[in-house]
């Protein structure tokens, strides 16, 4: 089932990159020992079958999926360069790459001026924000969603800066009267809008957030490390795409390339509006930056050594598929929420199950219907595992029971969350399988409510 047609393609680019080296002097390198390298690679591929099937419509459970051919064939490629793109003497043509690649994605949310680049992953890239952050605004707090991922919170202890969650509403956003009360109270430098929570992909209210700042004037940061791509796509609901079309107005964006933007790990991508914001990177590094007067992009990261293949990696991809409203890319993020609303759609029909809100992406959140919310959390463990046992791999999840609300007026306070199930519908493909999907979790919660 792996994909391998492909290599043909990868031994045919080697042979073009060879050519372009041909000028200088015939130079053999070590040959390597095949039959060991063949048995070692043996054995890795057996190690590797220790693993959930990422790749399969039917694991439809973490947000894992692997990256398109052409960005696995142009990071393989660039390997036997192995350029650095920390200066641009360690990576002339894929720093170049890089530049243009961050250009584009920056087109895509409506910025022609910006200052960006690619780092390891939206960790890091959420770290340069805050930094920045920090900087612009020094003893200032910074506010993010009870639902904002849990490195806001860590990377301001590293950062040593107050970091405060504001509390969400029951659709797991941040709750807009709840931020102008803490806005209300001052001394806050940054709000963080989550534009796609990883828990349940719900999406921050940008648009009054936008409105919050004419009055408090704060910085805006948008982690879109795993939505910020659905900017693209032409199905959204209504409210959604209204916080989306806002998202040109904030000062920093972060992007993850290696979710939605079929690339391999790690591929981060943080860019601000304000291109004057490199001031604050500002460093020399004499004995690396010496081979051009074009800028370097180690000048404008916090990281140093950065793998040039990633960048080359995205830009083949985005040569490929263009970031355009109505384009094939744009249409695989279309069939991937669509795959969630149908299936929510089925899942809201179905007495036996829960679900406490509609996607806003295509993360789906649902539990069994259960006499309380501990047997729930115990069913869903249960089903999770008899259609793991069918091949359908699932996830599960502490949700707040807030998000329940409706579905459990009489909740116990004590019970602060409860097990679900969820499933990031990531994979186009998903849409193709659902029905395959809903025949299998049928099964398996027939087998566990027993009938």
């Amino acid at each position: 089932m792996l994909e391998t047609h492909s290599l043909k393609i990868l031994q045919d680019a080697l042979q073009k990159l060879d050519a372009g080296f041909a000028s200088f002097p015939a130079f053999e390198a070590a040959a390597p020992d095949t039959q060991e390298i063949s048995a070692i690679l043996a054995s890795a591929a057996e190690r590797l079958h220790d693993n959930y099937p990422y790749f399969h419509p039917l694991y439809a459970g973490q947000m894992l999926k692997p990256p398109h051919p052409v960005a696995r064939l142009a990071y393989a490629l660039a390997l036997w360069i192995n350029p650095n793109n920390h200066a641009l003497d360690g990576g002339r043509a894929s720093s170049a790459m890089e530049k243009e690649a961050v250009a584009e994605i920056a087109a895509m949310f409506g910025w022609d001026a910006h200052l960006g680049h690619l780092c390891g992953g939206g960790t890091m890239a959420n770290l340069e924000a805050l930094w920045v952050a920090g900087r612009l605004a020094p003893g200032k707090t910074i506010l993010a969603s009870e639902q904002a991922h849990y490195t806001h919170q860590r990377i301001s202890r590293v950062l040593q800066l107050d970091c405060e969650m504001v509390r969400c509403d029951a659709r797991g956003r941040m709750d807009v009267a709840a931020l102008r009360a803490r806005l209300a109270r001052g001394d806050v430098g940054t709000v963080v809008a989550t534009m796609g929570t990883t828990a349940t992909g719900a999406v921050d209210p940008l648009s009054e957030i936008v409105q919050l700042r004419e009055k408090y004037g704060f910085r805006i940061h948008a982690d879109a490390a795993y939505g910020g791509y659905f900017h693209l796509a032409g199905n959204l609901a209504e409210e959604t795409r209204r916080h989306f079309d806002q998202i040109q107005q904030v000062d920093s964006i972060v992007i993850d390339p290696h979710k939605h933007g079929l690339q391999p790990y790690g591929c981060g991508c943080i860019i601000f509006r304000d291109p004057a914001i490199g001031r604050l990177y500002k460093h020399d590094s004499p004995y690396t930056y010496f081979s051009s007067t074009d800028l370097h992009l180690g000048e404008i990261s916090l990281e140093c050594s950065r793998p040039g293949a990633a960048a080359v990696a995205l830009w083949a991809t985005q040569r490929l598929l263009p970031l355009q409203q109505r384009g094939e890319f744009a249409n695989i993020l279309e069939r991937c929420r669509e795959a969630a609303v149908k299936f929510h759609q089925r899942l809201a029909k179905d007495d036996r199950f829960l679900t406490p809100f509609p996607p806003e992406l295509d993360i789906i959140v649902f539990a069994p219907r259960a006499a309380n919310l501990d047997e729930t959390s115990i069913l869903s463990r249960k089903i999770f595992e008899a259609a793991a046992r069918r091949n359908l791999h699932l996830a599960v999840a502490e949700i707040s029971v807030v998000f329940f609300a409706e579905q459990w007026p009489d909740a116990k306070q004590s019970h602060c969350s409860v097990t679900c199930l969820r499933s990031v519908l990531m994979k186009p493909e998903h849409l193709d399988w659902l029905d395959r999907i809903w025949a299998i979790l049928d099964e398996a919660t027939q087998e566990c409510l027993g009938r």
